[in-house]
């Protein structure tokens, strides 16, 4: 369990950890932890968010380091497949082509506007937050999306016999993953209904939705999921339910006035 833990957050996250035998063995639980990856995520958010309101730190300050804090954690990893995705998607290629530019470490166009693009969306977003259940709804999107990422790496078929996400998807109890990863994912939608129920019932349906699409689009696209996929997904889930959260926040707003 300690080793999977381990190969999870070296894996997903810039966390300084231990040296561990990089086998099947110790990724057999891996995917169970993903989500506290998030869970740090959130937490360094609202410590955060904490900072800015004791010390009344502008809006455009606390969205852009909000905006950079889970690159920071992650290093990258899923904006990197998030990229790749974006260039392999717009190149209108065959699906072997595809697969290829995925592989490729350069950057493309299209990569760069869709992420210039994002970050400018999450910025907005981030700037829009003004409610203390919209503020702590925000923290545990990064704890759904890799619930939900896990879930999808333990029941999807993936695109190619080998990768990174193959590497921790075949060795996986794929049983004890997938329990683990709902039950984590129900209690995080089961506590954003406690604390606003318009805001918990939206990312619901919003992050099963994008579960549904990252499905659909990667079976016809590529036949399969792949670790780039996997990033894409996590991505754009992420944003989705940041973007309802803030929706509803707005909507609740204009009710009370």
């Amino acid at each position: 369990m300690l080793k999977s833990l381990i190969s999870a957050f070296a894996m997903y996250s810039k966390i300084p950890m231990p040296e561990i035998e990089w086998s099947e063995e110790n990724h057999k639980y891996s995917l169970c932890f993903f989500p506290l990856i998030g869970l740090i995520i959130g937490f360094v958010e609202y410590i955060w968010g904490a900072f800015c309101y004791a010390f009344q730190i502008g809006t455009v300050l606390y969205s852009a380091v909000s905006v950079i804090i889970p690159v920071i954690v992650t290093g990258g990893i899923h904006l990197d497949g998030f990229c790749d995705v974006l260039d392999a998607k717009n190149s209108y290629a065959d699906r072997e082509r595809k697969l290829e530019i995925m592989k490729d470490s350069r950057v493309g166009a299209f990569a760069l506007i869709g992420l210039v693009s994002y970050f400018i969306i999450q910025f907005g977003l981030y700037s829009e937050i003004s409610s203390e259940h919209a503020f702590m709804s925000s923290g545990i999107i990064f704890i759904i999306s890799r619930a939900l990422s896990g879930i999808g790496a333990v029941t999807l078929k993936c695109a190619k016999k080998s990768g990174t996400l193959q590497g921790f998807s075949e060795p996986a109890d794929r049983k004890i993953t997938l329990v683990s990863l709902i039950l984590i994912y129900a209690f995080c939608i089961l506590f954003l209904i406690y604390i606003d129920m318009l805001c918990g019932i939206s990312v619901f349906l919003v992050s099963a939705l994008s579960f549904v699409y990252y499905r659909n689009f990667s079976y016809k696209t590529f036949g399969g999921i792949t670790g780039d996929l996997a990033g894409y997904f996590l991505q754009i889930c992420e944003i989705s339910m940041l973007g309802v959260i803030v929706l509803c926040d707005i909507l609740e707003r204009g009710v009370c006035c």
